[in-house]
């Protein structure tokens, strides 16, 4: 389904928005226009980068979604140099949207801004709610300097992930086991096909009595999944430089 999960009532709406003062405001150049963000840049000297990506843009998705803001809080927690920003067409971004493809480009701009501000980041990560999960697992296959991937929700039964062949990297897949919008089983046909793959290990978590929109209590418990296993990962991945 091309245009992404049929619009319901407050799918992403403006219910789940806030605007928040405290975050340093930025404005980036865009494929599209200027693209609205907000950045926290790490204290520590090559601190790793995150992107994080919001939900669908004509179902009230923006980068003030709950679980895209506790995402964002969380991976600055962890010491990330941490950008959120609005697509095309929402909030003050410039342009319209366009379908996905529009989307992607603008991911590609941010990660070029975040790569601009961090050039000796140790890692980058990319971190995606519902079709902000979409949109950067397809950055990850246009960026192969990509460490690892967080996706919450990600809409297998509306879109076509084949494209993940192979999948670049490894990476924490997290879904509601009550999403009423995705399948559940979608999801784990996704992530089942995906640890065929040599060398990829899909860190797989369904939370149950979740749906497809979570409560603020639902959105916390998202982020401590995440940062188990962006920690996690890290952790092993010093430990073997440590071996070498």
């Amino acid at each position: 389904m091309a245009g992404g999960p049929p619009p319901g009532p407050s799918h992403h709406g403006p219910n789940m928005d806030w605007i928040d003062r405290t975050m340093p405001e930025v404005m980036f150049a865009g494929p599209d226009g200027r693209l609205e963000g907000r950045y926290n840049h790490a204290k520590q000297a090559n601190a790793p980068v995150a992107l994080v990506l919001h939900p669908h843009p004509l179902h009230g998705g923006t980068m003030n979604n709950r679980v895209v803001h506790a995402l964002y809080q969380r991976f600055q927690t962890m010491g990330f140099s941490t950008l959120r920003f609005n697509f095309r067409g929402v909030g003050r971004s410039q342009g319209r949207y366009d379908g996905g493809i529009g989307e992607i480009s603008d991911a590609a701009a941010a990660l070029d801004f975040l790569q601009a501000v961090n050039p000796n980041a140790s890692s980058l990560w990319v971190a995606g709610y519902s079709f902000g999960s979409y949109v950067g697992m397809q950055l990850l296959m246009r960026r192969p300097e990509m460490g690892g991937f967080v996706s919450i929700s990600a809409p297998a039964s509306h879109y076509d992930f084949g494209f993940l062949a192979p999948c670049p990297c490894s990476g924490l897949i997290l879904h509601g086991a009550d999403d009423e919008l995705v399948p559940e089983g979608s999801v784990r046909k996704l992530v089942d096909k995906l640890n065929t793959q040599k060398g990829i290990a899909i860190d797989y978590r369904v939370m149950p009595g979740a749906g497809h929109i979570y409560t603020p209590p639902q959105a916390e418990q998202v982020a401590d999944a995440c940062e188990d296993h962006v920690m996690g990962m890290l952790n092993r991945n010093r430990m073997a430089l440590a071996a070498d």
